[in-house]
């Protein structure tokens, strides 16, 4: 069943009450109404998925791949229990992990949806791999950035430095060299599309673009890896 309003009404009085109380009275409304939704969609998508790299996780039973709609509050000052937003995230390797990127759909109680792929928190050390890739021009970064440039999709995100550290590098470098985190992400308000049979379709078809700079993103995460594992073997050597 696809998404309706009754989806997102159900999202903001959720959290708006922010009552154990209130969403266990109300558990059925979840799963039929946002659980149920999202199950479909990740496994309408999950195909396309496979496409872009078949070791990514897309089975809800095996992974995290649907968010928990309680919010896990140990670490943060907003103790708020339930979140107003849903998401699908596919991952290989932990589902969490910061060297990993990952493909994600996320919607909103107000109506609406973003998707795409990258990092919620990438890890410096990562970062640090990305732009020596890009400072070196390397085939991958070059057939992303060809691709980011030639859709109007999806726009390269992410916390930019205060001050620039990079201010003598080529323009189009600089675009990625200025960034502490990287994501590719498109934001829409389509209530029509949102609440169709054809979003999943929609979303394929859009994912697709993202093959390019995907792929550079997992091979900057190889790259880091194998500077991970070669470093202590270099200490020895140099020791």
């Amino acid at each position: 069943m696809p998404f309706s309003q009754k989806s997102l009404d159900f999202l903001f009085e959720n959290r708006l009450h922010d009552s154990k109380e209130w969403f266990l009275e109300h558990k059925n409304e979840y799963e039929t109404l946002v659980k149920a939704p999202l199950t479909e969609l990740s496994a309408a998508l999950g195909p396309v998925m496979l496409e872009l790299d078949p070791q990514l996780t897309t089975d809800p039973a095996v992974g995290k791949t649907i968010s928990r709609i309680r919010r896990d509050t140990r670490f943060t000052h907003d103790k708020s229990l339930y979140r107003d937003n849903m998401w699908i995230v596919y991952k290989r390797g932990k589902m969490y992990g910061r060297e990993v990127p990952g493909l994600y759909f996320e919607v909103f109680s107000d109506g609406h949806f973003g998707y795409g792929c990258g990092f919620y928190d990438a890890s410096t050390a990562y970062m640090e791999t990305l732009r020596a890739q890009v400072r070196a021009r390397t085939p991958a970064w070059k057939k992303a950035d060809k691709a980011l440039r030639a859709q109007q999709v999806f726009a390269l995100d992410g916390e930019r430095y205060k001050r620039p550290h990079f201010p003598d590098a080529p323009a189009a470098q600089r675009d990625w060299l200025e960034l502490r985190g990287i994501s590719f992400n498109a934001r829409r308000r389509d209530p029509e599309l949102l609440f169709s049979d054809r979003l999943a379709d929609e979303l394929a078809k859009d994912f697709r673009l993202l093959a390019p700079l995907y792929g550079f993103l997992l091979e900057v995460a190889h790259q880091q890896r194998a500077e991970t594992v070669q470093r202590p073997w270099e200490l020895e050597q140099k020791g």
